[in-house]
């Protein structure tokens, strides 16, 4: 089997089928965002992706979510993403 040197930071610069590019300057910025987002599934908000049946869980949900480019957020110097 060949492995592949494939980073994960690849995976949030890359979109893949059917994504959006994010609007996502850095990888941490995508944990920080899609962390936030998963406090607010856990506290009752509705998701806005049809969950995947194996992917049941609020954190892959909200990382797929600012995968796609769903989620809105704003930086500390003001700028809206």
């Amino acid at each position: 089997m060949a492995r592949t040197n494939k980073s994960k930071r690849d995976d949030c610069s890359n979109p893949t089928h059917g994504q959006q590019r994010p609007r996502i300057d850095s990888p941490f910025r995508l944990i920080v965002v899609a962390a936030l987002r998963s406090k607010q599934l856990v506290n009752g908000s509705a998701a806005r992706i049809e969950s995947h049946p194996l992917r049941r869980r609020n954190t892959s949900i909200a990382l797929e979510e600012v995968k796609r480019g769903l989620v809105q957020f704003t930086t500390r110097n003001g700028e809206k993403r």
